[in-house]
Parts: structure tokens; sequence; C-alpha cells
């Protein structure tokens, strides 16, 4: 609780004056610094451009105004094409067990050491003004400040991808954004141009089912895994190669809403993810992650059932498990949203000495892709000189010139080889980047796609199969809703042939949802095996019951217990929770006289932002909350996500008798701090269909 409320204006201590219309000065005093120009010409006048008399036109050679302008004119630089919606943070990674064995790269080798990183996440499909919780896959990448150069794991929350070969990105992100003819709809899947794409396009349904299951509302960044999605190469000191997937597995668990609860977030607070780890890191509750990798030879993978170059293809863990070797830590927010999280360029092609890639066509593509986006967006090749990119290690080239170079070279010589100076950089062989020496086959040259990544459906099958039996029909109602935005029926039919081929049930269920007819299933390119189910790629079954890095909300009104409050917000704390405290009004009197300002207005904090909910209130604002459709939203919607509620006697008389909530065991009194605790863990899924219509 906050009774620490302090009125008090510093503004007021901030030499402050009125100019002849009433507009505020602030002046610089002895101790103060004084506002310039970028040329660091000190500013006298902030508040008026210079004028021909009071009420005359403004004059040209007023350079404070038009420098000011000028520079407000080409603030915006253009958002990424795809990504665009970001958040990130600094932090640092340790490599706790050695791959000496396998790699040169020291980040991979030298163990107990802290190395400085970056990590942005980010929705894919929505501008940079779109919402924290559509429906998507999150980027996760991190950017690692290594002594041997930059490392960028550019990953998403997901294993897999939507295409096998580059050249077909620029159609499936023209599908998914808004439609060119009408502008919308705005981070959304769900339209016709999207779902025709993908039911043409087989090789997306695997990525597409992980789309629709739970894996596509991420609670929290912070609870997301990440995943560098391609096949590398980790190379000895002898040349020889393993390859390598990248894992991030969050400490505090993978967890996601559910989707009318991230309908509603978006509403009530489009910034949702973005606050959550803002705060989370301000409130030093920092975000934690196990580095994970999968390692198999060349002749492991040539006994696996699918292709492992083929990035619509996950490695299941029981195939391959993910052997930790390491952690990051984000323990410090970006200090200029801008300067950092906007500007951070972050390229597949970063590797370091003892890391390689593989031919998988899709990341041979991206190799070439980031760096060409980059030199747009950021306007120059230079982008390496902005500090958020640069190398934290020693770095050295004969590059020169260009737009914004911020470097000066001092010297006569930018070439090699050369002789006139004696100090200027030159390759090593030692300690070089060296790319594995891989025998190439005497295949003919072409436009050809492997007959090993014709199968479509075995994983997708597996991922529906792994699901718990509430996962399996967030899914299919996810597909329900989705197609149920699709208005052309040719579309629909063709999506429903695939599902088939994935799973009977799953068709069923979502053809029933729709009122459709099964069609026949479409053909498939190769046999559909009946994969080994996995309990990793699961979101509900993996959910830890804790309340770590969990929310809980406590309502609370003029004449509430002080202790109850108390009690409760210790408990939950205890739990590793955070708390915020809900009033109808911004600041409230307890019963023991404790005037307290809360943490938020019940008008803006619907329940849908906690993970679970207390009720201290007494008869009184009980009675006229009662009337209030925010305040019964607020247990609805709680009921409706199966979270725990406490409750106080004045609300179950006023509010809950009212209310179609069933006292089960996540329902319980505030006597019960303990059971509540306990329940606040985790949800009840068995209460979801007797609140909503699932397909």
């Amino acid at each position: 609780m906050n009774n620490n409320i302090d009125h008090t204006d510093p503004a007021k201590d901030m030499n402050s004056e009125r100019g002849n219309g009433g507009e505020t000065h602030q002046r610089a005093g002895d101790d103060t610094k004084v506002l310039t120009t970028q040329q660091g010409v000190p500013i006298s006048d902030n508040q008026n451009s210079l004028k021909a008399g009071s009420r005359g036109p403004t004059l040209l050679e007023d350079f404070v105004l038009r420098e000011k302008i000028n520079h407000f004119d080409h603030e915006r630089i253009p958002e990424r094409i795809v990504h665009a919606r970001g958040s990130a943070a600094h932090g640092y990674f340790e490599l706790t067990e050695s791959l000496e064995e396998y790699t040169t790269a020291k980040i991979l080798t030298e163990t107990g050491k802290q190395t400085p990183l970056f990590t942005r996440f980010s929705t894919v499909a929505g501008n940079k003004g779109s919402k924290d919780t559509p429906r998507d896959v999150r980027g996760f990448s991190v950017k690692v400040y290594t002594e041997e150069g930059n490392w960028d794991i550019v990953g998403n929350n997901m294993p897999i991808f939507f295409i096998q070969d580059a050249i077909k990105f620029p159609d499936l992100i023209h599908a998914v954004k808004p439609e060119p003819d009408r502008g919308f709809p705005q981070a959304a899947s769900a339209h016709d141009t999207f779902w025709d794409f993908v039911s043409l396009s087989p090789e997306t349904m695997h990525n597409l089912i992980w789309l629709m299951s739970d894996r596509g509302l991420p609670r929290s960044l912070r609870m997301m895994e990440g995943f560098g999605i391609h096949s590398y190469r980790l190379i000895d000191k002898d040349g020889r190669s393993t390859f390598v997937r990248f894992h991030w597995k969050p400490v505090l668990g993978v967890q996601s809403t559910t989707w009318d609860e991230a309908v509603k977030i978006s509403g009530a607070d489009p910034d949702y993810h973005r606050r959550d780890l803002f705060e989370s890191i301000d409130n030093e509750m920092y975000p934690e992650w196990e580095f994970g990798v999968q390692l198999f030879t060349e002749e492991e993978a040539d006994n696996f059932p699918f292709d492992h170059l083929d990035a619509t293809k996950l490695i299941p863990e029981e195939l391959v498990p993910v052997k930790i070797i390491g952690k990051m830590v984000l323990n410090r927010n970006v200090d200029n949203f801008f300067a950092e999280t906007e500007q951070v360029a972050f390229c597949p092609s970063h590797v370091v000495p003892g890391i390689d890639y593989s031919n998988d066509p899709l990341l041979q593509g991206r190799l070439f892709s980031y760096l060409d986006t980059q030199l747009s967006r950021l306007g120059s090749p230079n982008f390496a000189q902005i500090p958020i990119n640069a190398p934290k290690c020693p770095f050295a080239n004969n590059q020169q010139d260009g737009h914004m170079q911020m470097q000066v070279p001092k010297t006569r010589v930018m070439y090699e080889p050369q002789s006139l100076d004696p100090t200027r950089p030159r390759e090593s062989v030692k300690r070089g980047f060296a790319s594995f020496q891989e025998r190439l086959d005497d295949g003919v040259k072409g436009r050809i796609r492997a007959e090993s990544f014709a199968d479509h459906y075995s994983q997708p099958r597996m991922f529906y199969r792994s699901q718990t039996a509430t996962g399996q029909a967030h899914i299919a109602s996810a597909y329900a809703f989705e197609l149920g935005k699709v208005d052309t029926a040719h579309v629909r039919t063709r999506t429903l042939s695939h599902l088939r081929h994935i799973d009977e049930d799953l068709a069923n269920r979502v053809a029933t949802a729709l009122g459709m007819e099964l069609p026949e299933p479409a053909d498939a390119a190769a046999p559909v095996q009946d994969l080994e189910t996995s309990k990793a790629v699961q979101t509900i079954g993996i959910t830890p019951k804790s309340l770590e890095g969990r929310l809980v909300g406590i309502l609370v009104a003029e004449g509430s217990s002080h202790s109850e409050v108390e009690k409760f917000e210790k408990a939950a704390r205890a739990a590793g929770a955070n708390v915020k405290i809900v009033a109808p009004n911004k600041e409230v009197t307890l019963d023991n006289g404790t005037r307290i300002q809360t943490d938020e207005r019940l008008a803006g904090a619907p329940s849908v932002i906690f993970d679970a909910i207390v009720s201290i209130i007494m008869h009184p604002p009980a009675k006229k909350l009662a009337k209030d459709s925010a305040a019964l939203d607020w247990f609805n919607d709680a009921y409706a996500h199966c979270k725990a509620i406490a409750y106080c006697p004045a609300t179950e008389e006023h509010i809950l008798s009212k209310l179609p909530i069933e006292k089960d065991a996540f329902v319980t009194p505030l006597d019960d701090v303990d059971g509540f605790i306990e329940n606040a863990k985790t949800r009840l899924w068995e209460r979801e269909p007797k609140v909503r219509d699932l397909a």
C-alpha cells in the first residue's frame, strides 16, 4: 500500500516566471544546466518564436525555432516492415557449462563471465502503434556483445516458421498485413488474404497451428520461450562441425492468456506487455531465461523422420534433449526507447568464430535480407556505429565515409594490402572467422526444393495431439474464430481440407463451429506420420504452479480493512507476486484512518490484467458498486477466465449473489488466505466449459 501521498509540486521550486501571455518560463539557476541549441548556443526563451512585434510575423532568422522544428520534422524513421511493435531491455549472459568440445566461440566456452546483451521482444504483423496482445508470433531477439564481436540470435517464441524458402517471405507478409485496398485489419491474421495464402501453402500448417494455440497469446514477455528456429553449426578447433539449435527457457515458466482476456486487455491497456516488462525490471523482479542447446551430428540428423534444414520442423526434445548451458538475465530498462529499442539492428549474419550457418534455405535468405533492410530503415551503412549496435570489443576496418559517419580515422591508408601504415588492421588466420569446409554434393544447380521438405502435416499432428484437452479446445476455437472472419467460402473449405490431415477431431470441431460440411482431405505431398507426442510443446500442461512474477489485484474502497489488505498483500508478495491496489477512486481512507494512494482506479484496471483478485470492501461501497458495470465485469471476467477470487461478506451479499458465479474451489472467503494463494498459482480450467462455448 502506498500511504505516503505527497501533493508537493516541485515546479514551484524550479524558478518559474510568467510571460506576457501567461506562458510559463522556467529559468536556469547557477546549479542548473542551461538549455542550448545543437551547436551549444544558450537559449534565452524556449516559449516564443522571434517575431516582428508581439503580434507580427515570425522571422526566418530565428535559428532556434528553425533547428527545433527541423529536428522534430525528422524525428521518425521508417518502422520495421515486420516486428515494428517491440519492447526491449539490457541484461547479461552467463555461461554455466562449457561447449569447448564442440566450438571455439569464447562466449560458449568460457564459463562464469557476465557478458552484456540487449534483448528485444516484438509482435510480427502489427505496426509500431498497434497493441501488445494480438494473436501473433512474437519476436525474441538477443544481441550479445561478446569479446569476439556481436552475436545476434534472431528468433521467435515459436521454434518453427511458416515457410521453407526465403523467396516466399514477401508473399507471407503481404498476405498477413492489412489488405492493401482497405488498410485493415491491423495486427490480425483473421482475414481473407492471410487464410487464402496459408491454405494454398501447406508448408505453413505447422507454424499456423502453433499460432492458433495458446502460444500465440503469451501472458507476459517474461513468460515466453525463445527459439533460434534454424539449425546452425558449432565448429571446434579442428574444424569439425556439430549442428545446434538454440533455446531460451523462461524461469517463470510458459503461461498464456485466453482469447477473451487478450481482447479485453488490448482495450484496457494496449501497452500491457511493455508495461509488464518495464515494471518488473523497475521493481527488481528481473526476468530470467535458461539458455539451452540441442546438439546433433550429421549422421544423427540423417535418421530424423524429417529434414532439420526445413524451418517448418522442430526437433522434439524427446528426440534430442535440450542441454542447459547458461542463462540470460534482464536487469536494466532502456534509457531512451528510440535510441535503443527502435534503432537496434539484429542480423542473423552476426555470428562469431566457432559458430556457422547451415544450408537452411530460409536462413540463407535471412542472411541477406536483414542487412539490406537495416540500410533502408536506419538510412546509412554506418548503422553499426549507433551505440546500441556497436560492438563493445575492439573493432577496426577499412570502411570509410558514407552518410552519418561518426568515426574520424587518422590515417592515409583505408585499404589493404598496403605498405604505408604498419599499424593498420590485417587479417588473421588464427583468430579470424572460418566457414565450415563442407563437402558439397554434385547436384545440378536449379530452383529445386528438396523432397525431404514435403511432409507438411506430421509435426502439426504431433503438436495438436500433444496438447491437453483444454489446449486442444483453445486451438479449435481459434481456428473457428479466425475462419469466421473469412468471407470467401472456398478459402474456409480449403483450410478444413488441410485440418483433416492434422486431426479428424480438430477438423470436425472447427467445421461444426462454422456450420460447414467437411471437404475431402487435401492432397498430401508425402505420407503423414504418427510421431511420438511431446509434452515440451504444450502450454497449459507445462505452466508451473507458481505465483512468481504474477500480479494480484486487491479491490478496496472507503473504510476497507487495513489489516485484511495488509494480510493479503503480504501473503501474495511472499509467494513472489506483485500486488496492485484498485479502488473506485485514486485516494481512499481505510478503516484505521490511513489514507492511501491506489495503484489503479477500477475504471481503468479490469481484472483481465491480474492473475487473481481479492475484494475487501465494506457494505455501503459494495452496495454502490453492485450498480457499476465495471465492478460487475471485474468479478465476472475473473471468474470467466478461471482465476482465483477471494471475497469479503459485503462482496458476497451485494455483488456475487447477483452474478452467475458458482462458489467453486477457486472462489474463497477472506479467512482462507492460504487457500487463495494456493489457488492463485494456477487456473481452474475445469470451470471454462461452464462459462463459454469452445469449439
